[in-house]
């Protein structure tokens, strides 16, 4: 297997900067997730990597040597598409060959690399029925396939998933991680769907518009954003953002002030802004946090509360059954080791 670098990595379309001086170290052996919006860059760097294209500027290295612009098969690199990359027209023992032709290997071996790739997808009894024929499922684990039978030392994933139903979508999460977890390839997956990415990174990449925002475990990314763009990125419903003032070790909402016990680099007055996941609140009678109610959502196994505290939304996600009227007051106490404070005028974290 090989470690992927980006070492000051730039890329210009038409003249527009797409990539913004990106470094990044991706081990060797490790899943990758990168997520973001749409057209923040996620494409582009897998392109890159593949050596389908070179950089406007710095260098992408794999297992320590800079890439050259070539055929990804002559690279070590695989790629994983949607199931529509398939070529139709040919067997899924065909697609899945095409690659290891490619890299002009013996007819012995291509056949003995298909069968033991479509082993390990299940797909063996479907090795000669034509990829128009398949189901969404089967098409995309001939995808997959494909890019395991050229035994990569890289294995990239643009955004393979998309399209699918939910249902199918959680079954070949589970499919990829087990292959990932069997075969150690260094793996490289994009998505915009930020769950997607949790579900399936070792190392979580949230990318802005061309800049990476954070690179962590998925836990250290949701649970210490560095920035209030990752926060609102990273969970759903997204991270409540509260406006208000750094005082004597507390955020002051409105008239009430909400102690935060996790160090922060603020001082007395400075304009923040407080950040409490919707997950993280219980109701109390005491808590000076008294807000409006504005709607009760019950969807079974959680109630979500739409409320305004300080003419500011709050959102609140709570897994026991409530019920209010709408104009009610809600007293709510936030878990206060879990609370954020993010800086009014940046946007970046000042949680320690």
């Amino acid at each position: 297997m090989a470690s992927v670098e980006f070492e000051g990595v730039e890329q210009v379309y038409d003249q527009r900067r797409v990539i913004h001086g990106v470094d990044l170290v991706i081990d060797d052996g490790s899943f990758c997730v990168m997520t973001g919006p749409a057209a923040c860059g996620k494409s582009s760097l897998l392109r890159l990597v593949a050596g389908l294209e070179s950089p406007a500027a710095g260098q992408v290295l794999v297992g320590g040597e800079v890439l050259e612009n070539r055929w990804p098969a002559r690279t070590g690199i695989a790629m994983v598409l949607p199931g529509d990359s398939l070529f139709a027209h040919l067997s899924a023992g065909e697609n899945i060959a095409f690659g290891v032709r490619a890299a002009a290997r013996p007819v012995g071996e291509i056949d003995q690399r298909v069968r033991a790739a479509a082993g390990l997808l299940g797909i063996e009894p479907f090795l000669s029925r034509q990829v128009k024929n398949l189901s969404d499922d089967h098409r995309l684990r001939t995808a997959i396939a494909r890019a395991l039978a050229s035994e990569p030392q890289v294995c990239l994933f643009d955004d393979p998933l998309s399209g699918l139903d939910e249902r199918l979508q959680a079954q070949l999460r589970e499919e990829i991680r087990r292959l990932h977890r069997k075969l150690g390839i260094t793996s490289i997956y994009a998505t915009r769907d930020p769950i997607e990415a949790m579900a399936l990174a070792d190392q979580l990449v949230v990318m802005g518009a061309g800049w990476v925002a954070q690179s962590s475990t998925p836990m250290q990314v949701y649970d210490r954003p560095a920035s209030t763009y990752v926060a609102n990125f990273v969970g759903k419903p997204a991270m409540n953002m509260l406006r208000g003032v750094w005082l004597h070790g507390g955020v002051m909402v409105g008239d009430a002030r909400v102690p935060v016990r996790r160090p922060v680099a603020a001082h007395d007055n400075q304009p923040v802004l407080l950040g409490i996941r919707p997950q993280h609140f219980t109701l109390s009678g005491a808590s000076p946090l008294a807000s409006r109610l504005s709607t009760l959502e019950f969807t079974g196994a959680q109630t979500t509360l739409q409320c305004v505290i300080a003419d500011q939304p709050l959102t609140v996600v709570l897994t026991e059954r409530v019920s209010f009227e709408a104009g009610a007051i809600v007293r709510l106490t936030p878990e206060f080791d879990l609370l954020h404070v993010f800086d009014l005028a940046t946007g970046d974290s000042l949680t320690r």
